[in-house]
């Protein structure tokens, strides 16, 4: 876990900390206010035991009172069952806000829905008391905090502003490299223009601090640098999708190999051919290539590109 500069944290709100997580769990935002306290998004599951540490440490005796999901991706919400265990209070339970438009699917549990099983991530289930969507507003710490829909990289994301200082908690819409995959694009529905939306949508908010899903937190410049680097990123996508399928794919198993640490190539090979994400983007944009050949390829350039080795018959994270 990375910490912040002493310049980064003088342009945060006095009443949050951040926890940058790198990128199998999600960046977790603190809130610790004087009447309640606020945990905005929770990491992967595998990083549970870390992220409950982290909240103690920081609340010491005081107990987390909301937890807030930006969007329901398996890295923002996979310690929320967690806390909830260990925060829950014998007046009831740490009180979970999620986005409205999945509430249905976590009510009933629906993996499929929620993208976990056909990926291939792990979730465990959690419960959720209240919904979150765009023109509402939620108190973390000592603040109103606006709601604004976010949609792009999933459909249902939210973003939150605080606009007297003016910061963002931005999600997986707008990292200072770019913005998350664009799971709807991979699916065949089109969704670059959500993207663009969303990311006009921070322009006109025009937020001083940007803390991100992903990385460390920027400020000033940097955030218009990186709309920029985002809206180019997009425009390379618009012209080529398969250049972003051909990205998704690379993510999805860089981010298994962040939970494994390593693997046997062979068993690597049959978890992808047994995850049905991986066999829909084939079909739908890689048909002329068989599995095998695919998958190896994929294998290939992780290995080229430094984010994987290959040992003894394993593939490695690096």
């Amino acid at each position: 876990m990375s910490t912040l500069s002493t310049s980064q944290k003088q342009q945060l709100p006095a009443d949050l900390t951040v926890f940058e997580r790198g990128w199998l769990s999600s960046n977790n935002i603190l809130f610790v206010g004087k009447d309640s306290t606020a945990l905005v998004d929770t990491g992967y599951c595998t990083h549970t035991d870390q992220t409950l540490a982290l909240v103690r440490a920081s609340l010491k005796d005081r107990p987390l009172d909301h937890i807030i999901n930006t969007h329901l991706h398996s890295d923002h919400c996979g310690g929320n069952a967690a806390l909830q265990a260990a925060y829950g209070r014998t007046n009831g339970t740490v009180q979970t806000h999620i986005p409205y438009g999945l509430a249905k699917h976590v009510a009933s549990w629906d993996d499929d829905a929620l993208s976990y099983k056909p990926t291939g991530q792990n979730c465990p289930r959690f419960t959720f008391q209240y919904t979150m969507q765009h023109g509402d507003e939620v108190m973390l710490g000592d603040t109103n905090w606006q709601v604004h829909a976010a949609p792009g990289h999933d459909p249902h994301s939210i973003i939150l502003f605080e606009p007297e200082s003016r910061t963002l908690i931005s999600a997986d819409a707008l990292w200072q490299n770019g913005f998350g995959v664009v799971f709807q694009e991979l699916e065949g529905e089109r969704a670059f223009d959500e993207v663009a939306q969303t990311l006009d949508v921070i322009e006109r908010l025009n937020p001083q601090t940007v803390i991100p899903g992903h990385g460390s937190v920027f400020a000033g410049d940097e955030v218009t640098a990186a709309l920029a680097v985002a809206r180019n990123r997009l425009d390379g996508f618009v012209q080529n999708p398969p250049k972003h399928a051909r990205y998704a794919i690379k993510v999805l198993l860089k981010y298994k190999l962040l939970e494994l640490q390593s693997i046997p190539e062979s068993a690597f090979i049959d978890w992808v051919k047994a995850t049905p994400y991986f066999e829909m983007v084939r079909g739908r944009c890689f048909a002329d290539k068989s599995m095998d050949m695919w998958v190896a390829g994929y294998i290939e350039e992780l290995i080229a590109g430094g984010a994987a080795r290959r040992e003894g018959g394993l593939v490695l994270n690096v």
